[in-house]
């Protein structure tokens, strides 16, 4: 009887802590360079993200062969010369929401947060703090940030060829829908 007892209560504390967990295969990143001589932008709709609200502690992945340009030319330069995106294929942010108290995940609402973590791209790791809204509403959380990424802080080698045409600072914006799992 203790056994059964014990199983059941492992398996409702399990059921719990696995209920806590928001997931995504399909989240979005975007980013954004801006120069006098071009604007360059890209999508990715393959980014995988796991957020445990009992912790706040969460994991981004972005896989850098989905992001998409306007231009093929764009995408393969993007890959081959900059991201290295065979020997680099994914960039990821690791971290913890560290207000996480701010956040009522059973009450439909929108939460501005701040993260600290450690954002790894191109082989280099970093630690960051960045802002974020978190959006609850019914079984999913929406997470939403916008900051900046400085290719040379990640060893990302621009040749001097078209350095002017892409920004030193390059705006990142997430923008990914997790469901309840």
């Amino acid at each position: 009887m203790k056994k059964l007892i014990l199983a059941a209560v492992l398996v409702c504390g399990m059921t719990t802590a696995y209920a806590q967990k928001y997931m995504t295969r399909t989240g979005k990143v975007t980013f954004f360079s801006s120069t006098p001589l071009e604007n360059i932008e890209a999508f990715n709709n393959e980014t995988s993200a796991v957020l445990d609200a009992s912790t706040g502690d969460f994991v981004f992945q972005v896989p850098i062969k989905s992001f998409r340009f306007e231009k093929a030319l764009m995408q393969e330069h993007f890959n081959e010369n900059y991201m290295e995106s065979s020997k680099y294929p994914k960039a990821e942010y690791k971290g913890k929401i560290t207000d996480l108290g701010s956040v009522n995940f059973d009450k439909n609402g929108t939460y501005n947060v701040s993260t600290k973590g450690k954002l790894a791209i191109h082989g280099v790791t970093r630690d960051v703090t960045l802002p974020g809204t978190i959006t609850v509403k019914d079984k999913t959380v929406t997470i939403n940030s916008e900051f900046k990424v400085r290719p040379k802080d990640h060893d990302i080698k621009i040749p001097g060829i078209v350095e002017n045409k892409i920004a030193n600072d390059i705006e990142v914006t997430v923008n990914s829908i997790l469901e309840k799992k």
